[in-house]
């Protein structure tokens, strides 16, 4: 059976930049375990909790965020699917935006370092090519909801 897990990935879009696409930044946190990889909050999910709720308590747990500082965004919801150790895992990531981009994030044992981060440095701190196409595949969602505006 598969690991399950479930997160966010978390957005800020900074004041006065043109075009608007270019003011969007990217949470990553950085593992202080293992090869001290960098990836979205996210978690195992606990018995009998569903997936969302894994993935705003794990934001809370890692990033210091609450629910109530996330803004969740329609239409998006992105499933991997990878090895760790060879095991299957699957992780669900929602898309959220953080509704006032000051807020501080505030770092569990689980992490040593945490960034902010435009599309393409977010894909080079990512390293993995399944977490860099969902940071791109999360970009265009946002552009397309941008251009409908």
């Amino acid at each position: 059976m598969a690991l399950r897990a479930c997160g966010f990935i978390v957005f800020r879009r900074l004041a006065n930049c043109l075009p608007p696409q270019d003011n969007i930044e990217y949470l990553l946190l950085q593992t202080s375990y293992g090869q001290h990889h960098w990836t979205p909050p996210k978690g195992h999910v606990d018995p009998g909790e569903d997936d969302l709720t894994t993935a705003l308590r794990e934001t809370k747990e890692e990033a210091g965020l609450d629910a109530e500082d996330l803004q969740v965004v329609e239409g998006f919801l992105k499933e991997l699917h990878y090895e760790v150790r060879g095991r299957p895992k699957e992780v669900l990531y929602w898309l959220a935006e953080l509704k006032d981009p000051g807020t501080q994030v505030i770092l569990s044992n689980e992490h040593q370092n945490y960034r902010w981060a435009r599309l393409e440095d977010a894909c080079t701190l990512a390293q993995y090519k399944e977490m860099q196409d969902t940071l791109r595949e999360a970009h265009r969602h946002l552009k397309t909801q941008q251009d409908k505006k």
